[in-house]
């Protein structure tokens, strides 16, 4: 595997995010919102390895859009880990998620399983709860602690 090089997004990089969360029939709707809380992946030659995004309100957030060029190589959990500890060390106390896919994936980082409307309720501001995730969608939530 290539070494890879983290970085936070910025508004250029859009068009890469976008390609990839459309590859990934993951939502764009609210994503371009919250870019400055977006960790980008690249390989050494510059291509897009993966991204993973946060949405803040207040002490809690919302992990999403993460997605990665190639599976199984580590990319996901190393960008969902970089995350969390910023999330953790800038006051964010619970990190939620929706997904339709990738419940099995989440509870490594120890997520769990939650009814969706027992999400915090900051989060429920968000796009990707209110119409980007069908209520099929199943809810995560992460205590950071204090």
């Amino acid at each position: 595997m290539n070494a890879l090089h983290f970085r936070p997004a910025t508004l250029a990089d859009w068009p890469l995010i976008a390609d990839l969360l459309i590859r990934h029939r993951l939502p764009q709707d609210g994503a371009q919102a919250h870019l400055a809380d977006f960790l980008l992946a690249f390989h050494t030659d510059g291509r897009l390895a993966g991204v993973a995004g946060l949405e803040r309100y207040g002490d809690s957030a919302l992990l999403r859009s993460v997605a990665v060029a190639h599976r199984r190589t580590g990319v996901g959990t190393q960008l969902v880990e970089r995350l969390l500890q910023q999330a953790a060390q800038t006051g964010i106390r619970q990190v939620g998620l929706l997904t339709e896919t990738a419940a099995d994936y989440f509870p490594r980082f120890g997520f769990r399983v939650i009814p969706r409307t027992d999400l915090p309720a900051p989060l429920h501001q968000s796009i990707e709860f209110t119409t980007a995730c069908s209520q099929s969608a199943v809810a995560m939530l992460l205590d950071l602690g204090d």
